[in-house]
């Protein structure tokens, strides 16, 4: 079967049509989805999404885009991350990391929630979900010092130099729609290189949806479209990407409990 290591089913484009996106997914023996928390606000909404369904589960964390997580403009802190990562359907921290692409200095606050994830993530065992935009150099300079070893980069779109770094430090790289894009060339080598046991596919749902979906709402069941290019790539039947992802999938999300 395929697995989506990363979307957002909470959203309510997609939740909306929840009965009818499961159907698809089990159509497209898409068997496992991972939704990834981008605030705390929706936190309730987000658990109970994926306490209702047995192929769900979900990270914890707070966007690097969101300045002002909460209604009353408050900062998570560690313990919001810890006490909710204790939750039995709760199997990774993020989506967390570094985006310098919106927003400008100072961002002192960005790094310094940044590196209470990965303290998070060391504290519980629960690998780190990493976003980065226009933000290399920063990302990997936190993770060596706050000695981050396990997670994904998510949606990958960086250089080889950055995912070699990354998988130094015992990271994954996963890969969404945006390399099926024909524009994505640098992308598509980096994705011919990554060594098998180290990738991961995602739909980072409802956004960047693939070929030939792209501009159209995405959701997991368009997973396969991810692996069918990333095969066509390597020159490899897609069935070598499909059970390479999934064992991946579940070998760093080691929480879920996987028959």
């Amino acid at each position: 079967m395929y697995v989506d290591s990363h979307c957002h089913l909470n959203f309510p484009t997609l939740q909306a049509q929840l009965p009818d996106i499961l159907t698809r997914m089990q159509a497209a023996n898409v068997g496992h989805a991972l939704v990834v928390s981008v605030n705390l606000r929706d936190w309730p909404g987000l658990i109970a999404l994926v306490e209702s369904q047995p192929c769900l589960h979900a990270s914890v964390g707070v966007h690097p885009d969101n300045d002002a997580e909460d209604d009353d403009g408050a900062e998570p802190v560690l313990d919001d991350l810890l006490q909710r990562a204790v939750h039995p359907k709760v199997v990774a921290i993020g989506e967390t990391g570094l985006d310098y692409y919106r927003l400008a200095e100072p961002l002192d606050w960005q790094r310094a929630r940044f590196r209470m994830h990965i303290q998070a993530s060391r504290q519980t065992g629960l690998p780190l979900i990493i976003h980065t935009r226009a933000a290399v150099a920063d990302t990997i300079r936190l993770m060596r010092e706050e000695h981050a070893d396990h997670g994904v980069m998510h949606c990958f779109t960086e250089t080889w130099e950055m995912a070699r770094d990354a998988m130094d430090l015992g990271f994954y790289i996963s890969f969404s729609g945006i390399v099926t894009f024909k524009s994505a060339v640098d992308l598509q080598q980096v994705a011919q290189k990554v060594p098998l046991d180290r990738l991961l596919i995602e739909t980072d749902s409802p956004y960047l949806a693939p070929v030939p979906y792209r501009g159209k709402l995405n959701d997991p069941s368009k997973v396969i479209h991810v692996a069918e290019k990333i095969a066509e790539l390597r020159g490899v039947p897609v069935s070598v990407i499909e059970q390479a992802s999934t064992d991946n999938y579940f070998r760093l999300f080691s929480k879920i409990n996987h028959a």
